[in-house]
């Protein structure tokens, strides 16, 4: 494909995506209301709505056979999810509180989660024990969000018409089936731009890729964040992350679908690692997060892009 070609398709893509993505988390958020889902289970269903993108995406490329594009698709959107949902958030809103007792399951399976991913890519172990050690924390860490309260006021609000339900998932289906179909375009113009311009794929997977796809998910963490919501915006932006370990390295790795890493892939998820720990540190605390804690998190992330630049 031509860059003329291309150009355009990657733009309408993308937008196909987010837009989509919108529409798919808005319309999830709906349905779990009406049945009155607890909080932390919407939220978890909510951060899969806005992940959409960045596990097409990340799917997209593993079937093409762009292993180290889908790499950093997860990767690299995780690092710019700490970046821009926590660290801007602190930033634009002065601080940012969230409840401690909220944070200790969420931290706990978020760092769980990326350490195994470091181990399976690092090899020391196996693509199929390090999807059992995340099954072993994944499966009962759900089980749990579900046996959450439902809010107060939406615990009557049940839906009651097979019609309207049926139009709701009408709906998630068509908003899915756009996202995949973007991220088909977006993954396929971006990589064949980068050929054309002689520009490593893998850089445009950690940088571009991951940077665009996870817009819908800076947009909600900032919202949270201007709104005060600090407990909301922690747990949205550590179960993104969770899930896109899962779907984008875990499932992958145990398939046997992702092969042999690169050193700097082993950096790269040691460096999330990094992130992650210093995050839950500085956002967990009691008297939460300032502008200062949140400029330093901008700043990991900074050196992580600076990173890619060079080395790749």
């Amino acid at each position: 494909m031509t860059p003329t070609a291309a150009i355009p398709l990657f733009i309408a893509s993308v937008a196909l995506m987010l837009v989509a993505s919108a529409v798919f988390a808005g319309r999830l958020d709906h349905i779990g209301l009406r049945l009155g889902m607890p909080e932390t289970l919407l939220g978890l269903l909510t951060a899969l709505a806005a992940d959409a993108p960045e596990i097409s995406s990340a799917i997209t490329a593993l079937v093409s056979h762009e292993k180290s594009v889908a790499v950093g698709v997860v990767v690299g959107s995780n690092a710019f999810n700490l970046a821009a949902m926590l660290g801007v958030s602190a930033v634009v809103a002065s601080r940012v509180r969230a409840r401690h007792e909220a944070l200790e399951l969420e931290a706990f399976a978020g760092l769980w989660l990326v350490g195994v991913a470091l181990a399976v890519v690092a090899g020391g172990i196996g693509g199929r024990v390090g999807f059992a050690l995340v099954a072993v924390v994944v499966l009962p860490y759900v089980f749990l969000l579900g046996r959450g309260e439902a809010p107060e006021h939406t615990r009557e609000q049940n839906i009651d018409s097979h019609r309207e339900i049926a139009q709701l998932v009408v709906v998630l289906l068509v908003a899915l089936s756009l996202i995949v179909g973007g991220s088909i375009g977006a993954v396929r113009s971006a990589t064949d731009l980068a050929q054309a311009w002689s520009v490593p794929k893998e850089l445009v997977g950690v940088v571009v890729l991951a940077i665009l796809t996870s817009l819908p998910n800076a947009w909600t963490g900032v919202r949270f964040g201007l709104q005060q919501r600090g407990s909301a915006l922690m747990s949205e932006t550590l179960n993104s992350n969770s899930i896109n370990i899962v779907a984008g390295l875990a499932l992958p790795a145990a398939l046997g679908s992702l092969g042999a890493f690169s050193g700097l892939d082993v950096f790269d998820l040691a460096w999330l690692v990094g992130m992650t720990a210093a995050a839950v540190l500085l956002f967990g605390r009691r008297g939460g997060a300032g502008r200062t804690a949140g400029v330093f998190l901008i700043g990991l992330y900074a050196v992580f892009l600076a990173v890619q630049l060079v080395v790749r």
